[in-house]
């Protein structure tokens, strides 16, 4: 049966490609965004015009708003004009690095922002909430891979700390009006048309442009690269099936990723850390040139190493990665070069 979903941050990297494969299953989407300059419009202009292309090409319905989320009446026109069967909710302000500097603007997407969205999912009665946490979230934790079950009390930058926010918000959403709530928490996502303030996309434009590529810690970082495709995977399975209440809950045991609430947190990752050395010779031999280096200390709010333990999806959902380094790195390079992105103004 076809279905309508509602998804913020559509005209974002993980928010398109999840649109896209609703609208190719006929599903009717309607997408928000406010289209910010966090990073550069073009692609984000780019990927609503695909959108807009499948949309006539196949028949399926994409309506498209541009507002902020942080806007209460925009969350609340998006819901009475759209009654859905599912939200999917990815806009967000993201990035480590840029909390460190700008920190109220992750006050008013992620946190008012989430707040309008839950107000919304529950005066609405939308059967079923999906929302974007991060692998950041996992911060001093040093036991690998990171566990769902693991406890996440020490983030190390603003954003993680706001997506932890988010997830301790959606429970109790989830625990006083019994809205059915899936948290995902997303590592180092790439490939196409991906963001331009990423480190994959940023080293190629900089390899392009013979420009040097900064590479902290001097090079020793590890990264769980999870390509776009498995998470789409990942995000359309966990949408065909609203989180429940847990039957083995134990409130003196109580685990951080599920609940005696419909409630659920689950990874989304490659489950293989990636040495950062080793993802720039793919990246350098797929661009057939090589990078100028420079290396530095490690910078505030990253950590060492991002792995994912993946074991929830696959025992709930038959769920496994699938794209290796290479092939996902190939996928992104071919488009790259093919659209010459490094000569347009992202």
């Amino acid at each position: 049966m076809k279905k309508v979903y509602i998804v913020t941050g559509a005209a974002g990297f993980i928010g398109y490609y999840t649109s896209r494969a609703l609208l190719e299953a006929g599903n009717t989407v309607i997408g928000a965004d406010s289209v910010n300059t966090y990073y550069s419009p073009v692609l984000k202009e780019m990927r609503l015009g695909k959108l807009e292309s499948l949309s006539r090409e196949s028949g399926a319905e994409f309506l498209f708003y541009q507002g902020d989320i942080a806007d209460r009446g925009f969350v609340e026109q998006l819901l009475s004009r759209h009654p859905c069967d599912c939200f999917i909710h990815l806009a967000a302000q993201a990035g480590v690095r840029y909390s460190i500097d700008n920190p109220r603007a992750y006050g008013s997407s992620n946190l008012d922002g989430f707040l309008n969205v839950l107000e919304g999912v529950r005066h609405y009665k939308v059967p079923h909430l999906i929302f974007a946490s991060s692998s950041s979230v996992y911060g001093l934790n040093r036991k690998v891979p990171f566990s769902e079950r693991d406890f996440t009390e020490h983030p190390v930058s603003l954003y993680a700390a706001t997506k932890k926010a988010n997830e301790v918000m959606a429970h109790s959403y989830s625990a006083v009006y019994g809205i059915p709530v899936t948290g995902v928490r997303f590592f180092t996502v790439y490939g196409p048309l991906g963001r331009p303030d990423m480190a994959y996309f940023k080293f190629a434009e900089s390899i392009m442009q013979d420009r040097p590529i900064q590479i902290y810690n001097n090079g020793d970082l590890l990264r769980d690269f999870t390509y776009i495709d498995d998470v789409v995977k990942a995000l359309l399975l966990i949408a065909g099936r609203p989180a429940k209440p847990f039957d083995g809950f134990d409130p003196e045991n109580p685990l951080p990723d599920r609940s005696s609430v419909p409630y659920r947190i689950y990874n989304i990752g490659n489950a293989h850390p990636e040495k950062l050395m080793d993802f720039i010779g793919i990246l350098e031999a797929q661009l057939e040139k090589t990078a100028r280096k420079e290396f530095l200390p490690m910078q505030a709010g990253d950590v060492y190493i991002t792995s994912a333990d993946t074991s929830a999806l696959e025992s709930d959902f038959g769920w496994k990665p699938s794209t290796s380094l290479e092939t996902g790195l190939r996928q992104f390079t071919d488009w790259y070069k093919k659209e010459r992105i490094w000569q347009l103004s992202l």
